[in-house]
């Protein structure tokens, strides 16, 4: 079995520390432990750059809520993460 290298592994650049604003992002709904596992997933599934975070945002009843922010570089992989992730039933 042959496996790729990735040079943003190897540079560790690619998890990024903030949210770029050219990056396509979303913001799902904060649950337990929600962080670990969708890192773990996109690591696994995927292999741009990405962002993953704690974050807020204003509720409709004019509160603040916490929320977990992914974003990723290409459009393709924010797709494909949608469709595909099966953590994301949670966060609904």
């Amino acid at each position: 079995m042959k496996v790729k290298t990735n040079p943003f592994d190897i540079l560790n650049i690619r998890r990024v520390k903030f949210c770029p604003p050219n990056f396509d992002k979303v913001n799902l709904q904060k649950t337990y432990n929600i962080e670990a596992v969708l890192s773990e997933w996109i690591e696994d599934n995927l292999t741009g750059r990405y962002f993953l975070g704690e974050n807020i945002t204003i509720g409709k009843d004019d509160s603040i809520q916490p929320v977990t922010t992914v974003g990723f570089e290409s459009e393709k992989e924010m797709s494909f993460f949608m469709l595909a992730c099966p953590h994301l039933k949670y966060t609904r």
